[in-house]
């Protein structure tokens, strides 16, 4: 299939490598298996929500998150699960209440960094063109 001029731009013109450099590289590669697991998780918005705010506390009560994220119970609960299941969050029971928390601070720190990107990302208001 032809390659369109544009998309001709951002590709090389012709196929070589640095051999010292793929050679030191390569065995790398295989550190990033399972982290796309840990990004399709945060992919969705009710769970990187969730994962903010636990991120935030200690430990939330399943009530209190689907509170805060104005979802309902069951739905939080759901989420929750895929959560625990893919190893980013854990639980404990107290009596008749589930209380959550982050499985470790590698999570957090990871919310932490895209939270702040995020907020970098956002075009500010400029309030000097409202007047």
């Amino acid at each position: 299939m032809p390659v369109s001029p544009k998309e001709q731009d951002d590709i090389c013109e012709v196929q070589c490598f640095d051999d010292e450099k793929v050679n030191r590289l390569k065995p790398y590669a295989a550190e990033s298996i399972g982290v796309a697991k840990i990004f399709k998780a945060l992919a969705d918005d009710t769970r990187a929500k969730i994962i903010h705010i636990l991120s935030l506390e200690d430990e939330l009560c399943v009530c209190d998150i689907a509170a805060i994220i104005g979802s309902s119970i069951a739905n939080t609960s759901h989420h929750l699960r895929l959560l625990r299941n893919m190893g980013l969050a854990k639980y404990r029971k107290e009596g008749k209440l589930v209380f959550y928390s982050l499985d470790d601070d590698h999570v957090r720190h990871l919310i932490s960094a895209g939270v702040e990107h995020a907020k970098e990302q956002r075009v500010p208001v400029n309030s000097e063109s409202n007047g």
